[in-house]
């Protein structure tokens, strides 16, 4: 945005369900000064489940006030660019129904970040080739749920 640069930081081999790697910035464009800097949210996934950690490997997406972060357990989170305080949070990770009849499963949220066209946030989540936790499917999210 105009004040600043969102960055998220994976850490990915860093990461485990118990341990907390990563975590999502705010730096100030003028003075390269950090605004703020939180730590990657808990992961939801058990502990058993391979591939399935909390660090925010997507690349970020910001539209005024909130900016996107998805990250490898599946979570595609929206953190007011103001503190980075979480204002949304769907897990992907999850078996869909899509609009042309076949099943499809979201998974890993770590390549290209969602894209923002006509008031709709689109997202791939899933890799079609994923070793631990394949899945591939194309979301799309509105504020009026259209």
């Amino acid at each position: 945005d105009h004040r600043n640069v969102y960055v998220a930081v994976a850490e990915v081999g860093a990461a485990s369900p118990k341990r907390g790697a990563g975590g999502l910035a705010a730096i100030d464009l003028k003075t390269g000064a950090i605004r703020w800097n939180k730590p990657a949210p808990q992961s939801t996934c058990a502990a058993a489940e391979s591939g399935c950690t909390q660090p925010q490997a997507q690349a970020v997406t910001v539209m005024p006030g909130v900016v996107f972060s998805g990250s490898v357990d599946g979570h595609l989170r929206a953190f007011s660019t103001i503190d980075g305080y979480p204002v949304w949070d769907f897990d992907t990770a999850r078996d869909f129904q899509t609009v042309n009849g076949k099943d499809a499963r979201g998974s890993a949220l770590d390549h290209g970040g969602p894209t923002i066209v006509g008031g709709i946030v689109y997202v791939n989540s899933g890799h079609a080739d994923g070793k631990d936790r394949p899945g591939n499917v194309l979301l799309a999210f509105s504020v009026d749920g259209k």
